[in-house]
């Protein structure tokens, strides 16, 4: 077990957090194609660094979260959203994972939150343990959302309240 240093993204780290997702994509987890040159930046308009906390493993970058508002609309101002988090293969098992989603729950707080919620597909049945033993729970599922590699994977909707 690894106990990483959890912090805000920086412009700085765009680069690193780039060559993160292209070594860790999956079908298991990615309903985007395998990147391929030209890759596009890390950061855009919609992916601030803001957005986004890293775990440090020594001078590691281990892994990351992406947390935001999942809509535009004031009353869903109270939700916060995680959309995306990567592992480095050389960190998995070590609770590196568990280490953001914990933080994310912390900082989804800070913000003002009262409920965390994420998009997770049905066969990655590893993160889906993860999240359970986090807290979230099933809370709806649209069968056959996406088509990955010619098989029909359910998109699992999970959430959790932050308070008590």
């Amino acid at each position: 077990m690894v106990n990483p240093i959890i912090r805000t993204a920086a412009e700085a780290d765009g680069a690193a957090l780039a060559e993160l997702d292209r070594r860790t994509w999956s079908p298991l987890h990615a309903v985007q194609p395998r990147p391929e040159p030209p890759y596009e930046p890390f950061f855009t308009e919609r992916n601030r660094p803001e957005h986004i906390l890293v775990a440090e493993a020594g001078d590691r970058l281990a892994g990351y979260i992406r947390l935001v508002v999942p809509t535009p609309l004031a009353c869903n101002a109270h939700v916060r959203q995680i959309q995306g988090l990567a592992v480095d293969d050389d960190f998995r098992g070590q609770g590196v994972a568990r280490a953001l989603l914990r933080a994310a729950a912390e900082e989804a707080l800070r913000q003002g939150a009262v409920r965390l919620t994420l998009r997770v597909l049905g066969h990655n049945a590893p993160a889906r343990s993860l999240y359970a033993s986090e807290g979230f729970v099933e809370e709806g599922v649209l069968p056959g959302e996406f088509l990955l590699e010619g098989a029909y994977v359910d998109d699992v909707l999970m959430g959790r309240s932050l308070t008590p």
